[in-house]
């Protein structure tokens, strides 16, 4: 198997507009060497199996959500939480939604088109719209959005404020994640799981996106690849493999 890419790698000499995606703008935020090696000389970060239970959650999830956008009604949820919307009825959802199209942007100065596929909008009686995730877990404690590791989740959500922005979308600031939570304290399997839900409410600030794709864009045009992030957990594995070879 060849771990080395040819395809899809930042030519600086192309006029045409470079695919960047919001996973792999992440990937520079958490390590600018990692993001160089991948999108500059092709050597990704091995792939992780698709986490299939979380999936088969977020296409029950969108099914159940649909329902109530075509009858334009709250889900209970939206009721018991006290959010004051509905979700909403747009023309390009089922494309925003796809992971092969996404929500996309041309961002000018660098020619990045910058995209993502979301996996919900609510709409407010005001026609504000707020960007919806959802996350799955199985945890002992209540579902929270502490943490170091959540942030990814809330850059997540502020990239995708900034693209439905420039798609013309009046969004507010505050997002929300449906969380789910499979219960570990049964006694039983019995071929099925039972979750409890939340709907966590995040104020999003997608101020510094701008700035990373810019500070992505100079990366890339480097001559060689950046110092490692000091919590890399894969460039400290790189190292410590180098130095025992």
């Amino acid at each position: 198997m060849a771990f080395t890419r040819t395809r899809n790698l930042y030519d600086p000499s192309s006029r045409e507009p470079y695919k960047l995606s919001r996973s792999k703008l992440e990937l520079f935020v958490r390590c600018p060497r990692c993001f160089y090696l991948d999108r500059k000389l092709g050597v990704g970060q091995p792939s992780m199996p698709a986490f299939t239970l979380n999936s088969a959650v977020d296409v029950l999830l969108k099914r159940e959500f649909d329902q109530y956008r075509r009858e334009g009604e709250r889900h209970p949820l939206m009721r018991k939480f006290g959010v004051d919307m509905v979700p909403l009825r747009h023309p390009f959802l089922d494309d925003w939604r796809d992971n092969r199209k996404g929500v996309s942007h041309l961002h000018p100065s660098t020619s990045f088109l910058v995209f993502g596929a979301i996996d919900d909008l609510w709409v407010d009686e005001d026609g504000m719209v707020s960007v919806v995730d959802y996350k799955s877990t199985s945890s002992d404690s209540e579902v929270s959005l502490e943490g170091p590791w959540k942030d990814a989740y809330k850059r997540q959500v502020e990239v995708y404020q900034w693209l439905l922005r420039r798609n013309n979308l009046s969004v507010m600031n505050t997002a929300f994640f449906v969380y789910v939570n499979a219960d570990k304290s049964r006694d039983r399997f019995e071929g099925k799981l039972e979750f409890s839900t939340k709907i966590l409410p995040y104020e999003g600030d997608d101020s510094w996106v701008d700035d990373a794709l810019a500070e992505a864009h100079t990366c890339l045009l480097r001559s060689s690849a950046p110092l490692a992030h000091p919590d890399c957990e894969w460039c400290q594995y790189r190292s410590a493999a180098k130095a025992v070879e």
